[in-house]
């Protein structure tokens, strides 16, 4: 268990002992239970923001209250609250799930599906999220919808199926994708034979020059596919001064 979880478990305990504030208490509680229910911390901070309660328990902003007192930083939170409001507008039905009967998708998913669904406006007219959003087709985010709300698929499932139609490549970046690669494979393979025990040093030699002449294959093969930069214009040499 982790130090952040038993200073949330102590912390819950001690603000009960003493009478605390049950919002407090309950916001406390509800970032325990984080890892095995992203929607109820959602919906909790989304309610807090509202009220504006953590002002009460002396913190300036819900930012500085979930740093200090839930050890969540202010990029989960942002990616939680978005989450949480792109379910609650893209697909209600996920907030009556218990997560035994039916799966709550992840919240790497919901914040896949966030990044193409429309913006999301909270109850206090606030644009939750300021990232730069994927574009796609009404079809394509119909599919997206049902791959994470319906077949729960997991964000790496998602990216293999939609990130080459909403993130597609130029086929020279698939080229100097694949060249950086193989040079890497070539490169752990020469430090993995020199190690390896058993082969003979010829054998170490054979391959190490082939791997080394690959290398080199590679390296001018993604030089040229670098983009070249312009050439700086050399400035004209300041006119001479010549003495009357």
């Amino acid at each position: 268990m982790s130090k952040s979880h038993d200073a949330l478990e102590a912390l819950a305990d001690q603000l009960e002992r003493s009478g605390g504030d049950p919002a407090r208490i309950e916001i406390v509680r509800r970032a325990e239970r984080f890892k095995r229910s992203w929607i109820e911390l959602g919906e909790g901070l989304w309610k807090l923001r509202k009220q504006r309660k953590y002002e009460q328990w002396g913190y300036s902003d819900l930012h500085e209250y979930c740093l200090k007192e839930l050890h969540i930083k202010a990029a989960t939170i942002d990616k939680l609250m978005l989450s949480y409001g792109t379910v609650r507008d893209h697909a209600p039905d996920v907030l009556r799930r218990d997560g035994i009967a039916r799966d709550i998708p992840s919240l790497e998913a919901v914040d896949y599906f966030a990044r193409v669904a429309p913006p999301h406006e909270s109850e206090d007219g606030e644009i939750t999220t300021t990232r730069r959003r994927l574009d796609a087709p009404p079809t394509v985010l119909d599919e997206l919808r049902a791959a994470v709300f319906e077949q729960g698929q997991s964000v790496g499932e998602l990216k293999k199926r939609f990130d080459p139609i909403l993130r597609p490549k130029p086929a020279e970046q698939d080229e100097a994708d694949l060249h950086r690669k193989l040079k890497s494979m070539a490169e752990r393979l020469v430090e993995g034979v020199q190690g390896c025990p058993g082969l003979t040093e010829a054998r170490v030699g054979r391959v190490v020059a082939m791997m080394e002449a690959l290398v080199s294959d590679l390296d001018e093969l993604i030089e040229e596919a670098a983009p070249k930069s312009k050439p700086r214009k050399s400035k004209p040499p300041p006119p001479v001064e010549v003495a009357n």
